[in-house]
């Protein structure tokens, strides 16, 4: 593979693919005969209820678990025979509540980025150094640079952590809720982040997500899951309709296009949630 650079090089990235995926965890299986294919080069958004399977399959692809049976390839090749360190350099991910060592700064943390691309006795190099500045700089993360991850806010904290996985500069990115604690305005800017990244270097983008509305504004494909079933893919004004809403989250509502983007823009109907009856 070759490595982004700060300049932007276009880099064609490997297709993410999983077939007949079985994955869980001890005493429960939460993806069962899963086939799909997550298009190389675009922005993907994983979108459902909680507990649905969504997390469990990003965590498959990340390698963080490994699959009960079936396989995932990338670029054709089962993952399970890829060394880690090569894996880590094509495949980047952003867990949903990570923890840094007490005392890490925030160049620190986001240096640590740049550990699959360096031999075990390779000095750092003015490459290593432009990426973790460019990563700093553009989460907003430059004047923090030196305070400890653990005095930062929950939304600056958020923001060191994307700035690491941009400073690991893979083929392949993927975000479970990467926008939990910012605020709606660093939402934007995040995820129109993600999406530079994408057109500017052809990075694959898949993040998990629970705003609707943004996922439609911000994707190009959407995965829809219920009960570890992928029920919808494809794009977003093909996919978020009123009846995969109903299935997906037992909600009733409309969905009209956003009168500033042309998504699709899904507004609950009043009292137009079964959870509390479902439950009874």
């Amino acid at each position: 593979m070759t490595e982004h650079t700060p300049a932007g090089e276009l880099v064609a990235a490997p297709q993410l693919s999983v077939h007949e995926l079985v994955a869980g965890y001890p005493g429960r299986t939460v993806i069962d005969g899963l086939d799909l294919e997550i298009a190389a080069g675009r922005v993907t958004m994983i979108i459902g209820a909680n507990a649905c399977g969504k997390s469990t399959l990003l965590g498959a692809l990340a390698r963080l678990r490994a699959p009960l049976s079936g396989r995932i390839e990338l670029g054709g090749a089962d993952i399970a025979r890829i060394p880690r360190t090569e894996y880590a350099r094509q495949v980047g991910l952003l867990p949903q509540h990570p923890i840094a060592p007490e005392g890490l700064t925030v160049a620190e943390l986001v240096s640590r980025g740049r550990h699959p691309h360096r031999g075990l006795f390779a000095r750092w190099s003015s490459l290593d150094t432009a990426i973790v500045d460019e990563a700093m700089e553009r989460t907003g993360m430059t004047a923090l640079a030196e305070r400890p991850v653990g005095d930062l806010s929950g939304g600056q904290r958020q923001r060191a952590w994307i700035a690491m996985a941009l400073a690991q500069n893979p083929s392949i990115l993927l975000l479970d809720e990467p926008t939990t604690f910012l605020d709606l305005s660093h939402q934007l800017d995040l995820l129109e982040l993600l999406r530079t990244l994408n057109r500017e270097q052809g990075t694959t983008i898949v993040v998990v997500l629970h705003d609707l509305n943004l996922a439609a504004r911000f994707a190009d494909d959407l995965i829809v899951m219920v009960d570890g079933r992928v029920i919808a893919h494809g794009a977003p004004g093909d996919v978020l309709t009123a009846e995969t809403i109903a299935e997906a989250f037992a909600l009733e509502s409309i969905v009209i296009s956003d009168p500033l983007t042309h998504t699709p823009l899904v507004i609950p109907r009043p009292g137009g949630s079964h959870t509390s009856a479902d439950a009874g």
